[in-house]
């Protein structure tokens, strides 16, 4: 498989982009870096029209198409954001397309597709996950002899994402120290750092990725593509459970490391960029920023470009984000409680074991195991995290059976 990605093919295909993307903005956020005592940028490609990066590969590999493909039309897959990218490239070139999308995609993206695809699309909604959908699709594509879409394992797409790498460069006001970058197969990281290595070797590319979808930081740690067997879809942007073979090849040489960050960490910064800067991400958009606290040791004093990928979040999904914050910051717990079946035995509890400022958020009766107790499902949200000593501290000093539900728990997954 070729994977020598040059410069110039990326200066290319920033000349096909022009007039079609955004140039976005490198914005010096003064929150952050005053938090870390850095100078840090955000790269906001949530302010494209289709509010993410995926139009720029999606429009340069579509464009240099010959005309007998254009004729026999294109197939994709994606989780939500390649699939725009490719609808509005298939109504700007009036190609024919086929997106493939895992049944989970968020309500708002589907929509988004269709806005942006017209009469141009047609969409079909195949498994659970990305990989699911991928291999549906490239059996359809097969089978009607059509071209495939990649969202990131070829040169053309990584070209186009590369052009977030031109920008970044041509648009910096210093030199370069960090660049934080989310990944899925890993698309964009390859093309941008493929392009700002070129240009300056001094530069750290980080690669970010959720806890529950380490594609790259497997590969990197065993010195080859690894499977994953299974990933939390959760950050949907990035749940892919197979990096591609062009962009390893590119970011085994170029990438610095990778950083793991906690889904929980992840919705706190997106809440913090919704409630300070009035910034709207997806999960994957906030990788970036949500890696900052891992290397705030590394970038004191230096230049950090954080790209936000991409914006399209589906509002109904705020209430998982709200909840998942709470829990990792440890303000948010759940317990089964087993309460004698007498009266008076929840009222003991508030009376004697809730704090002035808990509160019981949940309560649900579990079926009953016998006469004499049964569990009880409460959720507590405390107002410090600290409060869960005193917590659990009370609930022993009272005999109070109960058993703390970990979010990596089976049963937790089951219940809440």
């Amino acid at each position: 498989m070729k994977t020598d990605l040059t410069i110039e093919s990326i200066d290319e295909a920033s000349l096909r982009l022009k007039g079609v993307v955004k140039k976005t903005p490198l914005q010096y956020n003064k929150r952050l870096s005053n938090q870390y005592k850095a100078h840090v940028y955000l790269k906001r490609e949530d302010l494209q029209d289709v509010r993410s990066y995926k139009i720029r590969g999606a429009y340069n590999l579509m464009s240099t198409l010959t005309l007998d493909e254009k004729k026999s039309g294109v197939v994709c897959a994606s989780a939500g954001n390649h699939a725009q990218g490719v609808a509005l490239s298939s109504s700007l070139l009036k190609i024919r397309s086929v997106i493939f999308m895992p049944s989970i995609t968020p309500l708002q993206k589907i929509n988004k597709v269709k806005h942006f695809g017209g009469r141009f699309i047609t969409i079909k909604l195949v498994g659970q996950t990305y990989d699911e959908a991928s291999h549906a699709a490239k059996e359809f594509c097969k089978k009607n002899h059509m071209v495939f879409v990649h969202p990131f394992d070829d040169l053309r797409t990584i070209a186009g994402q590369g052009t977030v790498g031109k920008e970044i460069y041509d648009q910096k006001t210093a030199s370069l120290d960090y660049v934080l970058c989310p990944v899925g197969g890993g698309g964009l990281i390859s093309g941008v750092s493929s392009y700002l290595k070129a240009k300056d070797s001094k530069v750290k590319i980080i690669a970010v990725e959720a806890e529950g979808a380490p594609t790259l930081f497997e590969a990197l740690k065993n010195k080859k593509i690894v499977d994953l067997n299974k990933v939390d879809t959760f950050v949907d942007g990035t749940a892919v459970k197979t990096l591609g073979k062009i962009p390893f090849e590119i970011a085994i040489t170029k990438v610095f490391k990778s950083i793991l960050v906690a889904e929980g960490k992840v919705s706190t910064t997106m809440i913090e960029l919704y409630q300070n800067e009035g910034i709207v991400t997806e999960p994957a958009g906030a990788l970036s920023v949500a890696a900052l606290e891992e290397i705030k040791g590394e970038i004191k004093g230096k230049h950090v470009v954080c790209i936000i990928s991409g914006g399209n979040n589906d509002i109904l999904r705020y209430p998982e984000i709200m909840e998942r914050s709470l829990v990792y910051l440890g303000l948010k717990h759940y317990f089964l409680i087993e309460f004698a079946q007498k009266p008076g035995q929840l009222k003991k509890f508030v009376n004697k074991v809730l704090g002035p400022t808990d509160d019981i958020v949940r309560f649900e009766y579990m079926k009953k195991t016998s006469k004499e107790r049964g569990p009880a499902l409460i959720g507590i949200e405390l107002q410090r995290k600290k409060d869960l000593k005193r917590l659990l501290d009370k609930m022993n000093k009272e005999g109070i059976r109960y058993t703390k539900l970990e979010s990596s728990d089976p049963l937790y997954s089951y219940l809440i």
